[in-house]
């Protein structure tokens, strides 16, 4: 597991009251889906402030139901980039603009608007940039079959967790059946370093 000691001046930033801001990602296992694997895990806060945060997690109603408590989502509904820099691994987050717009439809004017401030991803302009998070790791997502290891989105309440205890606070929600894990397609752009 990626810790905040691994983040120490590696990236990790500082917020206004000095205190050490964590991208909220990390490197680690899932025990009760493969306790021998290493999986990227991005933090998704159902209390977020951040626009982009809030939409992925709008988007995650249109996930599918696998294993109890686990959702695979359509790559065409949300999907992620890995890249690899320099000893640093970045993921995007990325959703279709179409997708969005119909499901805020039904949603206040002021929630609407926040999809017109989200940045197009410079790769694809039908797509936006909901986050995009990354750490100092060593870490290459594995490939098989031509496809690249998902990224696994903890879904949970309760305000953001950071440091080396979250990963495990937020694993002890999901057992708990407090938090969802959502499984999106991702790929790699660039791997170096």
């Amino acid at each position: 597991m990626t810790t905040d000691e691994d983040l120490a001046d590696k990236g990790d930033t500082r917020g206004a009251d000095g205190a050490r801001d964590f991208p909220r990602m990390w490197i680690g296992a899932v025990p009760s889906l493969d306790p021998e694997g290493q999986e990227v895990i991005l933090d998704l806060d159902q209390a977020a402030a951040e626009p982009g945060e809030r939409l992925a997690l709008l988007l995650l109603n249109r996930g599918h139901e696998g294993e109890e408590g686990v959702f695979y989502l359509l790559r065409d509904d949300l999907s992620a980039r890995y890249e690899r820099t320099a000893g640093r691994l970045t993921v995007t987050l990325l959703a279709r603009r179409e997708v969005l717009a119909h499901d805020l439809r039904s949603h206040p004017e002021e929630v609407r608007a926040e999809l017109d401030a989200l940045a197009a991803d410079p790769l694809d302009a039908d797509r936006v940039v909901l986050l995009h998070r990354g750490l100092s790791t060593g870490f290459v997502p594995a490939a098989r079959d031509g496809e690249w290891q998902p990224v696994l989105l903890l879904d949970h309440a309760g305000g953001p967790v950071s440091g080396h205890c979250g990963l495990p606070a937020l694993l002890a929600l999901f057992e708990r059946g407090e938090a969802s894990l959502a499984v999106v397609d991702a790929q790699l752009i660039r791997a170096e370093g």
